[in-house]
């Protein structure tokens, strides 16, 4: 079952096309990343969902109906900087934010728990770190236990370690079979916590699927020799790699990942009458594959 599908939606602020044409669904039980440099519309569009803004066109259905109150209840968002207040305790500000969900405070001990502030909840709010609060505000989400959880940038300006507990967090809300919703910039963070990726860049949308088929890393072996447009037309009965590129003076043979057999390829060549003098083994890094998708 597709959570969220979207299809179609634009906006647009005066001149400026924040949104154009986006169509992509987020399968049940994934962590779906929409990935992009600021102001490629990741905000908006989650605005757009979250029914805090509006689209100039196009729908989107929440578990195959149009959103509802009570659709939208079953959604934890944190879409900007919670509002706690600094002098009272994480749980005194849990109960506050289970009164505004119209929620009693019986909930509480287990979005604590999930959140590993328990021992911490009577401390005051002023007290915490980045991490800490950022966790809070993952457990005020979680009041009511919602199917869907939808993050806006979750480790925007954390430490290092904040990072790491909240990334640790996003894996386990998924093994516990939320569906996890998250906008960010940071390809690192995509890479390593989601399962689906939407990439976009102005407003558009690039590509999207599983993340290991659309950020692939690849092998690329460099090969030269005396009479390059010789091994060009060597190398075509090497069909192992996926494809090959000239590249000024040298040939780039790419590979799925750890397929490449450098022994292998300088023994073919030799044995086809041609002497290597250059044999390379490249790794694609994921950022060159993001840089190719979003400057290409």
């Amino acid at each position: 079952m597709q959570v969220l599908n979207i299809q179609g939606i634009s906006k647009r602020y005066g001149l400026v096309q924040a949104l154009k044409n986006v169509s992509f669904s987020v399968p049940q039980g994934s962590v779906f990343g929409i990935l992009g440099p600021n102001g490629s519309g990741k905000t908006t569009l989650l605005g757009i969902v979250m029914d805090v803004l509006k689209a100039n066109s196009g729908t989107f259905t929440f578990m195959d109906q149009v959103p509802d109150e009570n659709q939208r209840k079953k959604v934890g968002t944190l879409l900007e900087t919670p509002n706690f207040y600094h002098y009272l305790s994480g749980e005194k500000n849990l109960e506050i934010a289970a009164a505004i969900k119209g929620q009693g405070n019986e909930d509480i001990p287990r979005v604590l728990e999930i959140v590993n502030l328990t021992q911490r909840k009577d401390s005051k709010f002023s007290t915490y770190s980045l991490g800490m609060k950022q966790r809070l505000a993952i457990a005020s989400c979680l009041l009511g236990n919602p199917e869907i959880m939808v993050f806006d940038e979750p480790t925007n300006g954390l430490d290092p370690v904040g990072i790491a507990e909240i990334r640790e967090l996003i894996k386990k809300l998924n093994t516990q079979g939320k569906t996890i919703i998250m906008a960010s910039h940071l390809l690192d963070e995509v890479e390593k916590v989601c399962t689906h990726v939407a990439i976009l860049k102005k407003g558009e949308l690039l590509t999207t699927g599983d993340v290991n088929e659309i950020l692939a890393n690849e092998d690329i072996v460099e090969v030269g020799a005396a009479d390059n447009d010789k091994l060009f037309e060597v190398l075509k009965g090497l069909n192992k790699y996926s494809k090959a590129n000239r590249d000024n003076n040298l040939i780039q043979l790419f590979y799925p990942v750890g397929t490449s057999d450098m022994a292998a390829i300088n023994k073919y060549c030799f044995e086809n009458g041609i002497t290597l003098n250059h044999l390379q083994l490249k790794k694609k890094s994921l950022e060159t594959k993001f840089f190719e998708l979003t400057n290409n």
